[in-house]
């Protein structure tokens, strides 16, 4: 008599019987739902729950089957007994000689087509066992049953996988009704886990339900039955295929099945283990699929009143019709469940957890409104104190600027055309520097403790404006000029080509021109006219007297002079004039001061600490990038690290990189635009990699270890940018951020604090003076370079700690090997040291306290800070920078406090998100 089984407690029964003789329900015909676990022989015996009903893989041994007790198979199982027989055959228990231990053995039945099935009905039969096993080996979790082979004996094909001995979740809840809350907790927490692992392979089960769940001797909850698993990239679409009663709405619809369709499953389970009941009742496939599609499920604290709510909550937010309104993942269903950790959980058992379980864990409340108004009271305060301390601190604060770029550009432009050279330019470039050899001489000559009160007079100026003009298009060699034109690069040596200094006032400090490289002019030149270059420099000639000439031009000149007097407005200070010319237009003008050093002719030196600075520079970044690619091949091959996390932030550092360079890149409509693609797309390119290497070799030895410290990272390369633990540690980030740089700020006090001079003014980056694509630029690379700084000090922090083994060495280490690097590339090096050692040790706390996202929010607002603002004079042209960087910290704080809040009441009941 052909046997098949009720739909709905799985009990066998005779073919053609209307009603299950167990459970009084209405029978559901075998082929209108195909089922594929095996059942029992033997009836239900009460038992202990580690001895019930037995399933595929487990229980207790049944009489009958092909095999009798005691039969050797392939000279390596010895048959125990029958375990059970269903519609995917039958499941022995035996003995592996070879492995000792016990095993479960399943095989198809010997006829797996039913009659009336045809032969690919049949084939699809073994394709789907083949299919478990190929599933099932994937994934390998102490709440999965796991599989170990596959193999053939008398042409029937058989798996064998871990023999649990146990009894199976559908028959302990028919016995008991329901679990003790206490057990139910632990049980739907170990259930998360081992489907989540399933998931982390890309394995859908697709048939989950309590007689496919075993609770073995120890209590454990093992999931089992991968028989109509599938790779969450395979498509099943069209087709109605597992237990009606376990079934999400769109796979009862037809739909393929994902994720949130197993989460679907064990929200039914968990309702079951929790209230005793099952959420919906149903005697057919179409009363089924109405049901799910259409029916809400009763609340289970309907059925029982000490129901936790948040387990009621997680439960009905499974039971979601619409997917998109069910949990992410099994993870956040375990870490919505009441004190569920299970990133705690995964540590304190051993385990690496998954990149997924790392967001799904932690705290998801943000900060209480008073812990969020004192970070950010704290970060507007330390903002305010930088924004004050600027124009004392930074040398744009001191030295004044009274032209924008774009007045002296058509300044020198002017000049140019005064001095002879009237032919259009096909291209131009200017830009800022500081001159370091008036700095260098004030320091060196200039003991007063005032000394740098003269940079605000402007005369001479310690900050310079270089133009240039090309007769061609000016296109940059140098490879780490990423497209920036340079005031050397490229070379200043086309005919034609010009190139002029002017202090921030507009006057003349230098002046080259490249002549014609073949002498076309005949006749007698005209004189050069001396005066003119004098007056664009703002120098009466009547003042100076004539003298030999001794500083040569790079270029050749027929005609050469040089005067001697003082500088304008500097009495005491001697200034020579050089000047050169070349049939008549000037070539060559300079003027010479004390400070004016032949540099063409000074060999490049190094003092022995700065060498030892730069050899530990050396040393780390060496150290870092082949502990990266170790590390990287390593964790590769041994299939560890979170490869998508890494490729989502490599190609978010390449496209940002791209794009700043794309902005301020100096573009040329000539076939050089497709070397400079080319330039900037390896360098990007070579970033992003260095990135990923970086993370793919820090990354699981951090997850394994500091797995706090990725929470909010991992949910922010999972795209939750509204989530309030990120948003809690980009408001501390800023907050710590502001602190850094105002002790970047104090150190430029502490020498005075010692008794020492104090040193010249902090010198920002004047890139951002030079308008809106420096600003925009700038302001984008500085956030992939954050990201990679951060990164490649946690790195040599993970390298320390492997070498070290012991935290608070590593810190120590950590802490010291910047300190000595600074210390030997300072003045002071007590001062420089201490500085380090608190500037890092700031690093080091942030990233332990608070993790890696924090950290990178504190590096990008400190180097935001030390970049954009340059001075709180707002009325001056140049406080568009200043704007920028604080409105860019500003808009970090005000979306990590707003975000962080939860939704919570500030003050008075008063909430930002009424």
């Amino acid at each position: 008599m052909q046997m098949t089984r009720c739909a709905q407690c799985g009990e066998e029964m005779a073919d053609g019987a209307r009603f299950c003789a167990s459970c009084g329900k209405p029978a559901i015909p075998f082929t209108e739902l195909p089922t594929e676990s095996p059942t029992p022989q033997a009836p239900h015996r009460p038992a202990s729950p580690s001895r019930g009903r037995p399933r595929s893989g487990s229980g207790s041994v049944t009489d009958g089957g092909r095999f009798a007790p005691g039969e050797m198979l392939g000279e390596r199982y010895r048959i125990i007994g029958l375990l059970g027989r269903g519609g995917m055959g039958e499941v022995y228990r035996a003995d592996d000689l070879k492995l000792g231990q016990a095993v479960a053995l399943k095989f198809l039945p010997e006829s797996p087509a039913a009659p009336g099935q045809a032969d690919s009905d049949s084939t699809a039969l073994a394709e789907r066992f083949r299919a478990e096993v190929r599933n099932a080996r994937q994934v390998s979790h102490p709440n999965v049953c796991r599989v170990y082979d596959i193999g053939e004996i008398e042409g029937r094909p058989f798996l064998s996988m871990e023999y649990v001995d146990g009894e199976d979740l559908a028959t302990l809840l028919k016995r008991i009704g329901r679990l003790p809350p206490a057990k139910a907790l632990e049980i739907a927490r170990q259930l998360c886990a081992g489907l989540a692992a399933a998931h982390d392979k890309g394995v859908l089960h697709r048939d989950l339900k309590p007689s496919n769940i075993m609770l073995d001797g120890q209590g454990r909850a093992r999931i089992t039955d991968f028989g109509l698993a599938v790779r969450g990239d395979e498509s099943d679409e069209g087709r109605i295929i597992g237990t009606p009663a376990y079934m999400s709405p769109e796979q009862l619809a037809g739909r393929a099945a994902t994720v949130k369709s197993d989460l679907y499953a064990l929200g039914l389970v968990l309702y079951e283990i929790f209230t005793g009941k099952k959420a919906f009742e149903a005697a057919t496939l179409a009363e089924w699929k109405r049901k799910h599609a259409q029916e809400p499920p009763t609340a289970p604290t309907s059925h029982l009143a000490d129901v936790d709510p948040a387990v009621e909550r997680v439960i009905l937010r499974c039971l979601e019709k619409d997917p998109r309104q069910r949990p992410a993942s099994a993870l956040a269903v375990a870490a919505a469940l009441p004190g569920g950790d299970p990133l705690a959980a995964a540590l304190a058992a051993g385990e690496t957890p998954s990149p997924e379980l790392v967001a799904a864990a932690g705290e998801t409340e943000g900060f209480q409104p008073r812990v969020a108004v004192a970070w950010l009271a704290s970060a507007l305060i330390g903002l305010a104190a930088v924004c004050v301390l600027s124009d004392k601190v930074y040398m744009t604060g001191v030295v004044p600027l009274p032209n924008p770029p774009d007045v002296l550009a058509a300044k020198a432009h002017e000049l140019i055309q005064q001095f002879g050279y009237t032919a259009p330019p096909v291209d131009s470039a200017s830009g800022f520097f500081q001159d370091d050899d008036f700095l260098r001489y004030i320091e060196e000559h200039d003991k007063a403790a005032d000394r740098w009160e003269q940079l605000k007079s402007g005369n001479p100026s310690a900050i310079e404006f270089w133009y240039r003009e090309s007769p061609r298009y000016l296109t940059a060699l140098w490879f780490f000029s990423v497209g920036s034109v340079e005031d050397s690069d490229p070379p200043r040596d086309v005919s034609g080509m010009t190139y002029e200094l002017l202090d921030p006032s507009g006057r003349l400090e230098y002046f080259e021109a490249v002549p014609p490289q073949l002498e076309q002019s005949k006749g007698t030149a005209p004189a050069p006219d001396w005066p003119g270059l004098f007056k664009a420099a703002g120098l009466d000639i009547a003042q100076f007297k004539p003298a030999e000439p001794e500083w040569t031009p790079r270029a050749w000149s027929d005609t050469r002079a040089a005067w001697t007097g003082v500088a304008a407005g500097r009495p005491g200070v001697p200034l020579r004039v050089e000047a050169a010319a070349y049939r008549g237009k000037p070539v060559y003008f300079v003027l010479v001061l004390p400070w004016s050093r032949p540099w063409r002719m000074e060999e490049y030196q190094q003092t022995a600490r700065e060498k030892a600075s730069n050899a530990i520079s050396l040393a780390l970044f060496l150290a870092v990038l082949m502990g990266a690619v170790l590390l990287a091949r390593r964790n590769l091959r041994l299939g560890r690290g979170d490869r998508r996390g890494a490729f989502r932030l490599a190609v978010f550092v390449l496209v940002i990189l791209l794009l700043a360079w794309g902005i301020e890149a100096h573009h040329l409509p000539t076939s050089y635009e497709f070397f400079l693609f080319v330039i900037i797309t390896s360098a990007a390119l070579f970033t992003a990699a260095f990135v990923w290497l970086l993370y793919i070799g820090l990354e699981p030895f951090a997850r394994r270890r500091w797995a706090n410290a990725l929470i909010s990272w991992s949910r922010v390369l999972a795209g939750q940018f509204p989530d309030p633990l990120v948003a809690r540690n980009v408001l501390v980030g800023v907050a710590l951020g502001v602190g850094a740089c105002l002790l970047v700020m104090l150190r430029y006090f502490a020498e005075g604090w010692f008794g020492k001079l104090p040193p010249r003014p902090m010198m920002p980056s004047l890139e951002p003076l030079l308008g809106a694509r420096s600003l925009t630029g700038g302001l984008l690379t500085i956030i992939p370079t954050s990201c990679g700084l951060a990164l490649g000090l946690v790195f040599l922090f993970v390298l320390l700690r492997l070498l070290l083994r012991k935290d608070w060495l590593a810190v120590s280490a950590f802490v010291l090997i910047f300190a000595a690097t600074q210390a030997l590339s300072g003045k002071y090096p007590l001062v420089d040291a201490v500085y380090a050692a608190a500037l890092f040790g700031i690093l080091i706390f942030t990233l332990k306290r608070f993790g890696l996202c924090c950290l990178m929010v504190l590096l990008m607002t400190n180097q935001v800070l030390l970049v954009f603002v340059h001075s709180m004079r707002l009325s001056q042209w140049h406080a568009a920078s200043t704007v920028l960087g604080v409105l860019f910290v500003l808009a970090l704080a005000v979306y990590g406090f707003r975000v962080s809040l939860a939704g919570r009441t500030i003050f008075s009941g008063v909430s930002l998100d009424e």
